[in-house]
């Protein structure tokens, strides 16, 4: 019987558990984009994970979601990275950068510019801004001829997380962002190629997969999936379908994994993990609902066919989070009002388990 603990090759890594810090927003990025000395602890803090995947990255400046995130497009933010990706190796451990263009979900105070989307419709809710909170914009749809540029940023990425030290990368294709966006049947509404039919909707997708295998390799690539999530205002139609001929593109590609959130229902799960050949990692629980992953949620899904469990919120606060796991100690709450708020309160101030003397 699998369990939790036990070691899984990924690609050209051996991981000693099967456990995934999930990748998590914290904005303590440095101005320009660039990593800190006080992300290279964060990360390191929490090494004895099989798998770390990074907060998530913008390919590019138009993509930046965030005000305080990181990039991975220049090459101050690249040497930005290697401590962090050095500390982690260090410490024994192994990362992935997640590389998330937000698309539609942005907004010109944080980047200078009017955000972009396959169609000129507005995400709904309000978008973060170094002012505050303020109503999503309506995008600037691409032209055709540009869409693909913005599919060859994630592989632009990719190479640059490689020379800092990442071991691979996963592109965000969940929670209603640029990749999701295009998998919309309501974000997108375009009738070109990229738009209308399901084959036409999983092209964006596809073409920004095979151009990050294409620049670092089929087993340093994973992609990040949120099926019917409805993020943002996302809507997709025909679910089973859309995600179904999705993976049955990418499967030729040697990826090192998809990674599934559970944001729709377990039997629809449970088929795509059965149509996928090759690693399926599963986030249990719905991201930002009322529960967090715990070790019940991953050995079911264990059970039903998952390779990898990953574990968001719960990381948060406990760095040490697998040996809780392993030996059954008390998961310590999270403070959410520090989740955003910049600087080391509520970031790496969560100590590691203490046993009574």
């Amino acid at each position: 019987m699998t369990t939790l603990f036990d070691r899984y090759r990924l690609g050209e890594l051996t991981l000693p558990n099967r456990v995934v810090m999930a990748p998590m927003t914290r904005v303590r990025a440095a101005p320009g984009g660039l990593a800190t000395p006080s992300m290279a602890t964060y990360y390191a803090q929490r090494a004895t994970a099989g798998l770390i995947v990074s907060e998530g990255v913008q390919p590019s400046l138009v993509g930046q979601s965030n005000p305080g995130t990181p990039g991975l497009y220049t090459d101050a933010q690249v040497a930005s990275w290697r401590p962090v990706t050095d500390a982690v190796h260090t410490n024994g451990g192994r990362i992935f950068a997640q590389l998330m263009h937000g698309g539609r979900v942005s907004h010109p105070e944080t980047t200078g510019t009017q955000p972009v989307g396959p169609s000129a419709v507005a995400a709904e809710g309000d978008v973060f801004t170094p002012t505050g909170p303020k109503p999503a914009p309506v995008p600037r749809a691409l032209a055709t001829g540009e869409v693909p540029e913005h599919a060859r940023s994630y592989a632009d990425a990719a190479r640059h997380a490689v020379d800092a030290g990442f071991d691979g990368v996963e592109l965000h294709g969940a929670n209603g962002y640029l990749i999701a966006q295009f998998l919309s049947s309501n974000a997108n509404l375009r009738t070109d190629r990229y738009g209308g039919p399901i084959g036409n909707r999983i092209r964006f997708a596809v073409e920004a997969v095979a151009a990050t295998v294409d620049a670092v390799g089929g087993p340093r690539t994973g992609i990040r999936l949120s099926p019917g999530a409805g993020f943002w205002g996302v809507r997709e139609s025909e679910v089973p379908e859309l995600y179904g001929a999705l993976l049955a593109e990418l499967a030729p590609l040697g990826l090192a994994y998809v990674h599934v959130e559970a944001t729709t229902d377990e039997e629809i799960l449970v088929g795509l993990r059965r149509a996928w050949p090759g690693t399926f990692v599963v986030n249990p629980v719905l991201p930002m609902g009322p529960r967090q992953t715990d070790r019940a949620a991953a050995d079911h899904w264990l059970a039903l066919g998952a390779d990898l469990i990953s574990f968001g919120r719960a990381y948060l606060a406990n760095p040490d989070l697998v040996e809780r796991l392993r030996q059954g100690l008390p998961i310590a709450a999270h403070d959410e009002a520090t989740w955003y708020t910049g600087g080391d309160a509520g970031y790496l101030t969560y100590p590691t388990y203490q046993h009574p003397a």
